[in-house]
């Protein structure tokens, strides 16, 4: 008995690939949360980077304006204290513009203002300490403007001019009355972006563009000057304020905002406040790497943690593959030792448990295959093995020297074949229990008398014995055969029971008889009964007993080339149902059509082929016609179930089941397809090989039925154990029943006893309208005879099937059933 070989292959697949499958898995989990989290929090600190540096840019442009502001008013406090100044104020009073432009020039450089202008109180220029006065002249109306003729304080504004940012500021001079204005300017783009990033850490940048339109020019900035050099080329068009999240400036990534500082109509004045924000994650880029080195020793660790749980895996999986091997081979007697508590240990002690399952059941097996259950001896199958290894040792040469091939080895082998007297007397008057006790004290008897080293005394069937005597010749055997016949003469006392026993033996010897086992065990079959017809006691083989053996030997040719030639036909006998007249199936039986001969009768050929054993090859046939003709019925309409007959022979051949199954395959028919009929006296040859035999065959699904039930001897405790759906009553009984009231009750019990062991029941010789209308008024399930159909080809099979179904079916339903 071998494992499926599904099992096989998935243990040693698991074993190869499991581990480095658990290590990838784990691996690749680890690596993928550690991706999933290092991108998570990437963009987490990115966004949240951008956001802060939102917040900073917000804070840092309050910051600007509140920078201006201060600016604006210290400005503003040194025009103040100009325009307070009694000297400046008695020049402009009498127009001295010498000393004007001299105290501009003196107060600007004192101040820092790099731009000095007075203006009288129609805003027109009346004194300079600048070049190019007369540009800021656009600038100083729009001052003019928002001061007013009245105003009372500084006014400011930031402008570009001559490619410089200026804050300009504008105050009265009165006299008390106003008798002009004073306009300091003061370049302060470099000193406020400076100051700018030191409080705020923000880059700014002040950007103008000429009147022109052209690109804008930086003015001031804290970035490098290629930085500033692409901040200058970016479009900075648009409204009061306009932000960037992001700007790419230099290959460093920026967030930005712009702000309008002119209130020229085109805004050509901006400052740019900017915050870096590689500048800002890189602290946490510093933190990512960390995660990332502990990413990478997380992945040493889980490797070597998931290489461990792999190998404590894969290790008893491993011994699980490898047990499944040796049970492969069919080595049933290596424990499965593997310990473990959790679903390994589970299946580990599942397939040791099925190891010892197994193992039970091979050697059981073993033993129902080659030993005897009652007896214990060995059987049939391992008798011709014992017989087939002990002639091929009598045949092998041996060389001990040049020239000397055997010193004084025999190079005989012979074989006793013995049955007993009166043996189904016994059973049949004393009880089968009896007859088992006879067999067994018959069995230690022969084991007594033959106590050579390598001799074997085995049972074959029934109350058949043989003996095997390697190195004994013809004389030696029938010496043995006479002490066999002394010892079986004394009497048994069994349950109280006197028995005198008596045998008939046959001798067949190596080489003279045959040389090998089979034929050892023919021709002492032959010698055997010889003796028995002869009352001889013990008797060798001579050809000459065996009266018709160049008819046989013709015979045995004849139904070879009758296989091989086509001779044979199937033919069919119909089963109907008793209770309703439909086709329930049809026994297969076989015909002879010779050359020469014509029709051979089968009681010329059956038992003679059961005799020679050729009846094994006659079954292949009836099987592989039966199945295709159940093919051709099919489809007819007509898949009706075929009933085969096995002999003795068949149900002894242990390989039957697999030869059933094979053909099964061959034909693609199912099992339901067939039913196989078994004699009673086929069973009780050996009715545990048998039972073995049968209940394989039941396991396929091939339907079992006991033919000529009541003429043989069986055993109802067989019977009852036995894994049959069907009896069938013999004739004998079936035709003379509504005239003898005896057979009447003999059907009358076997219907009920089948019906009460849950099977069906089919009488067979059904030949009158008579004997249908008492089977169905027994309760019978089947029958089968000649009133309605003798066996038929398959082509005649069709044709009656539609005659029947018209007209011969109502004929028998309409009868009334007899009641007896």
């Amino acid at each position: 008995m071998n494992l499926p070989r599904a099992w096989r292959e998935a243990a040693r697949w698991l074993s190869r690939r499991l581990g480095r499958r658990i290590v990838a898995l784990f691996l690749a989990l680890l690596l993928a949360v550690q991706a999933l989290s290092f991108v998570a929090t990437r963009e987490s600190v990115a966004r949240n980077a951008r956001a802060q540096i939102g917040r900073e840019l917000q804070l840092g442009e309050r910051v600007f304006h509140r920078l201006l502001e201060q600016r604006a008013h210290q400005l503003g406090d040194g025009a103040m204290l100009l325009a307070s100044d009694y000297g400046f104020r008695s020049a402009v009073a009498t127009k001295d513009a010498a000393t004007i432009a001299s105290v501009l020039l003196n107060h600007g450089q004192r101040i820092g203002a790099s731009i000095a202008l007075l203006l009288d109180a129609d805003f027109a220029l009346r004194a300079t300490a600048h070049p190019r006065a007369e540009a800021l002249m656009p600038v100083v109306r729009r001052l003019a403007e928002q001061s007013g003729a009245a105003a009372a304080g500084p006014v400011g504004e930031i402008a570009a001019f001559d490619g410089q940012v200026y804050q300009l500021v504008m105050v009265p001079v009165r006299a008390p009355l106003l008798i002009g204005w004073v306009v300091m300017g003061f370049d302060m783009a470099q000193t406020l972006v400076q100051e700018l990033r030191e409080i705020t850490a923000l880059h700014a940048s002040l950007l103008v563009r000429g009147d022109d339109g052209a690109r804008w020019r930086i003015a001031a900035s804290t970035l490098r000057s290629d930085q500033a050099d692409a901040l200058g080329g970016l479009d900075w068009t648009g409204g009061s304020r306009a932000w960037r999240e992001r700007l790419l400036i230099a290959g460093e990534d920026f967030s930005a905002r712009s702000l309008v500082l002119d209130a020229h109509a085109d805004h050509r004045l901006r400052a740019v406040l900017m915050r870096s924000v590689d500048e800002a994650v890189a602290p946490y880029r510093q933190l990512q790497l960390v995660l990332a080195m502990i990413t990478g020793l997380g992945v040493v660790v889980f490797a070597a943690g998931s290489v461990l749980t792999a190998r404590r895996i894969t290790t008893p999986v491993r011994a699980l593959a490898q047990a499944a091997e040796r049970l492969g081979r069919g080595d049933y007697g290596s424990p499965i030792a593997i310990e473990a508590a959790d679903e390994i240990g589970d299946l580990a002690q599942a397939l040791e448990h099925m190891r010892q399952s197994v193992d039970a059941q091979q050697r059981e097996i073993t033993r129902l295959a080659y030993w005897d259950g009652l007896t214990g001896l060995p059987n049939r199958a391992q008798f011709r093995v014992s017989a087939s290894a002990a002639l091929a040792e009598a045949q092998r040469p041996v060389v001990l020297r040049p020239g000397d091939r055997r010193d004084g080895a025999s190079t005989h082998v012979s074989v006793l074949m013995l049955d007993m007297d009166r043996f189904k007397h016994v059973n049949d008057v004393l009880g089968y229990d009896i007859g088992d006790d006879m067999l067994k004290q018959v069995a230690r008897r022969l084991a007594q008398v033959c106590m050579r080293q390598g001799d074997l005394v085995a049972r074959l069937g029934g109350d058949e014995f043989a003996v095997l005597l390697p190195g004994a010749d013809t004389l030696g055997a029938l010496r043995v055969a006479e002490r066999v016949a002394a010892a079986l003469e004394a009497p048994l006392v069994l349950q109280d029971q006197t028995i005198d026993l008596r045998a008939s033996i046959g001798v067949a010897t190596s080489p003279d008889h045959g040389q090998d086992a089979d034929t050892l065990l023919n021709r002492a079959e032959v010698a055997m009964y010889a003796a028995k017809r002869r009352g001889a006691g013990a008797l060798s083989y001579d050809p000459a007993l065996d009266s018709g053996s160049a008819r046989t030997l013709s015979l045995l040719g004849a139904l070879r080339r009758a296989i091989d030639q086509g001779e044979l036909r199937l033919a069919l006998q119909p089963k109907v149902s008793l209770r309703t007249a439909a086709i329930e199936g049809a026994e297969a039986l076989v015909r002879w059509q010779h050359p020469q001969r014509g029709w051979v009768p089968p009681m010329e050929f059956i038992p003679f082929a059961e005799q020679t054993g050729f009846i094994r090859s006659l079954t292949a046939w009836i099987l592989d016609e039966c199945l295709r003709t159940w093919s051709v019925l099919q489809a007819q309409g007509l898949a009706v179930p075929l009933s085969v007959n096995l002999s003795t022979r068949d149900l002894m051949d242990l390989d039957l089941p697999q030869k059933f199954a094979s053909a099964l395959q061959r034909h693609g028919v199912p099992a339901e397809a067939l039913c196989l009929e078994i004699t009673e006296s086929a069973i009780m040859d050996d009715p545990a090989r048998a039972q073995l035999t049968l209940q394989h065959l039941h396991e396929m699904g091939v339907r079992l039925a006991i033919d000529d039930f009541g003429t043989g001897y069986s055993s109802l405790a067989y019977l009852k154990r036995l894994p049959v759906d069907e009896l069938k009553i013999d004739k004998s009984f079936v035709m003379q029943m509504d005239r003898d009231s005896d057979d009447a009750k003999i059907v009358r019990s076997t219907v009920d006893l089948a019906h009460n062991l849950g099977l069906s029941v089919v009488a067979e010789g059904v030949e009158t309208p008579s004997h249908w209308r008492v089977l169905r008024g027994l309760g019978c399930d089947y029958a089968q005879g000649y009133l309605i159909a003798r066996p038929l080809s398959v082509a005649q099979f069709a044709t009656w099937a539609s005659q029947w179904r018209g007209h011969d079916a109502r004929v028998l339903l309409d009868a009334p059933p007899t009641v007896v």
